[in-house]
C-alpha cells in the first residue's frame, strides 16, 4: 500500500490516514498523534506491528500484510458512551465484515469477533483524560487476513479479500459506532443477542454460571449457580 490520496481518505470517511510500514503498535502512534492535536477521524494504519496490543496486556500477532492493524482517534463531546464503545464497535464491525467471511460473524463479550467459533479479530479501547474531561479515545482493531501459523485456532477473512477491501469495510463502521451516544439501545441489545457466541453457555470466569446476555451498560449477565443474576462489568469469559 502506498501513501493514501486525499480522494481515498475522503471515501473512507476519515479526516486523515496515517500509514506506516512498521510500528511498535498503531495504538502507541495514535496516542502520540492525538496528544499533538490530530483531529477526530484520524486513522493510524500499519502493515505490521512489533508489539501489537490486546486487552489485559496481551500481545497481538501482527505480521506484514497478514491482517488489518489500525487505530482510530475520536474526540467525543461526552464520555457517557465510552463504557459500551467496544461492544458498539463490535456490532458495527460484525455487520461490515459479514460479506468478507465464510460464515456470519459472531461476538464474544467483551471484544472478540469470531467466525465459526474461532477468533477473527479483536478490539481495544483506550481513553485519555484531562482531569474529568475525556480528551480523546483510541479505537484499536486487529483483523486477520491470514491465519497465523502459530495460532491455527484463529480465523481469517476470505482469501481474496485485500487489505484495501478490509479498510473500506472497517473505517466507516468505526466512525459510525463512535458517533453513537449513550448506553446500548434495545435494538443494539437485540442485534447483539442474534450474534452472541456465549449466550446459554456455562462459564467459570468472571463468575461461575450460565451467560444470559448483555446489559444496556455493557455488562455481561450471568445466572449464578445460586440462582441470582449478576452483571459483570470487567474481565473475560472462560467457558466451563
Amino acid at each position: 500500500m502506498t501513501a493514501p490520496s486525499a480522494e481515498w481518505v475522503a471515501r473512507l470517511g476519515l479526516a486523515r490516514l496515517d500509514y506506516h510500514v512498521r510500528v511498535t503498535s498503531t495504538m502507541d502512534v495514535a496516542h502520540a498523534l492525538a496528544a499533538e492535536g490530530a483531529p477526530a477521524g484520524t486513522l493510524v494504519l500499519a502493515s505490521s506491528q512489533a508489539a501489537g496490543r490486546g486487552r489485559s496486556g496481551r500481545t497481538w500477532v501482527s505480521e506484514p500484510d497478514a491482517g488489518l492493524w489500525c487505530t482510530l482517534i475520536e474526540r467525543p463531546s461526552g464520555a457517557d458512551a465510552l463504557a459500551v464503545l467496544s461492544l458498539r464497535v463490535g456490532l458495527a464491525l460484525a455487520r461490515a465484515l459479514d460479506p468478507l467471511v465464510s460464515a456470519r460473524v459472531s461476538l464474544k463479550w467483551p471484544n472478540d469477533l469470531q467466525v465459526g467459533g474461532r477468533k477473527l479479530g479483536g478490539i481495544l479501547i483506550e481513553g485519555r483524560w484531562h482531569g474529568p474531561t475525556l480528551d480523546w479515545v483510541a479505537i484499536g482493531v486487529g483483523i486477520n487476513r491470514r491465519v497465523p501459523p502459530e495460532m491455527p485456532e484463529t480465523a481469517a477473512v476470505d482469501p481474496d479479500v485485500s487489505r484495501e477491501d478490509l479498510l473500506m469495510a472497517v473505517a466507516p463502521a468505526l466512525r459510525h459506532a463512535a458517533a453513537q451516544p449513550g448506553l446500548l439501545s434495545d435494538d443494539e441489545l437485540e442485534h447483539w443477542h442474534e450474534r452472541d457466541a456465549s449466550a446459554g453457555r456455562r462459564v467459570s470466569v468472571p463468575v461461575a454460571g450460565v451467560v444470559r446476555g448483555l446489559a444496556a451498560n455493557g455488562g455481561i449477565r450471568i445466572m449464578r449457580d445460586d440462582g441470582v443474576e449478576q452483571v459483570c462489568q470487567s474481565g473475560s469469559l472462560i467457558f466451563a
